[in-house]
């Protein structure tokens, strides 16, 4: 079997609901979809979603990228050979993580329909569904209780906050949501790198009552020793987003004690392949992993969904970045059902078509 032709389109997509977090606005998402055909009529189906302000990528930039080196690469060589492929590839697009995880999927799609299996088997078959957080950005107390009603009435069991622009603010809304939605509702915060230690240790000093599961990269990524100092200062869970991009981050985070978790995302580590080599150090160190999300098709949420499923020290997801886009051309390649996240069945991804090709 040889790679024989890689297409890949550009797609905007609006959100239903624009959503506020520490840094930015965010009203609407551009993916990359990519498919990769072989020799004997299976394949690939692959998406990326560049952020500049994670992945120092462009839809342009990733677009370039497939077109031309990613190309040049992969037409004509065994798909079924993807460690080889994607080592090569790394090599020659090393800040690129976005279109190396599209890659990678439609990699491990043409394996797993190749094979006649989901990913999620051929990596381990750990669990057949996961529970996922849904993400509530920053707005008033009112409106951020309100979403969260709204959200545990669709079943969910699971609630991320936004804040990291006023901690005052942040703790009333997230006492507040306590308060409304009962003690049977898992409640995680995201500072989104906009905290400084006092700022952490006061979040977290007045909102003991909540009993946060998670409390999410709550300073600037680029100061270790910041979320080193929370971490060793407050008695829940801190967990590194923003602060792991790569291999060499898990193993600067896991060697120094500077957190407790790590957010494992697709698109900043550069997929599946690399999401497995980061996932080995974080069990290494007993660091318990969450498989994260930013805007992105149902394609590459059934991407992180698989290798969730697949291993047992990944514990939590927030794989909820599908959910309010508008016209995704892969809807479907996931399903929620009572707060929990499901794969399709089919081989692979569990994508057998993207709608608008």
């Amino acid at each position: 079997m040889k790679i024989t032709k890689i297409e890949c389109f550009s797609i905007e997509m609006n959100l239903k609901t624009p959503y506020r977090i520490a840094y930015e606005t965010v009203e609407k998402t551009t993916n990359i979809f990519l498919k990769i055909y072989t020799s004997i009529g299976i394949v690939g189906f692959g998406c990326a979603a560049p952020d500049f302000e994670v992945t120092s990528e462009t839809p342009q930039s990733v677009l370039k990228s497939i077109e031309g080196p990613i190309s040049k690469e992969l037409i004509g060589r065994d798909p079924l050979r993807f460690s080889r492929l994607m080592e090569n590839l790394k090599k020659q697009i090393p800040h690129q993580p976005s279109a190396l995880a599209a890659i990678d999927m439609a990699l491990y799609d043409i394996l797993g329909k190749t094979s006649d299996l989901p990913i999620w088997k051929i990596l381990g078959g750990y669990r057949h569904r996961i529970k996922t957080s849904v993400t509530i950005g920053i707005l008033s107390v009112k409106e951020t209780v309100d979403a969260a009603q709204e959200f545990v009435q669709q079943g969910f069991k699971c609630l991320k906050i936004k804040g990291g622009i006023n901690v005052s603010e942040d703790i009333e809304r997230i006492n507040r949501v306590r308060e409304s939605v009962g003690t049977g509702i898992g409640l995680r915060f995201d500072a989104n790198q906009g905290y400084t230690v006092e700022d952490s240790l006061k979040f977290v000093n007045e909102t003991k009552s909540v009993k946060l599961e998670v409390f999410e990269q709550p300073t600037p990524r680029g100061k270790p020793d910041m979320i080193g100092r929370v971490t060793n200062m407050v008695p829940i869970p801190v967990m590194a987003d923003e602060s792991l991009m790569d291999l060499r981050d898990a193993f600067r985070l896991a060697r120094n004690d500077l957190v407790d978790m790590v957010n494992i995302k697709l698109m900043k580590v550069g997929g599946i392949s690399e999401a497995l080599h980061i996932n080995s150090v974080a069990r290494s160190a007993k660091l318990e992993v969450m498989i994260g999300c930013m805007d992105e098709s149902a394609l590459s949420i059934a991407a992180g969904l698989q290798f969730a499923l697949a291993k047992p020290n990944v514990i939590y997801a927030d794989l909820d970045g599908h959910m309010d886009l508008i016209d995704d051309p892969a809807r479907g390649s996931v399903s929620i059902r009572d707060g929990y996240l499901f794969p399709n069945e089919s081989p692979g991804l569990g994508c057998s078509r993207i709608n608008f090709l």
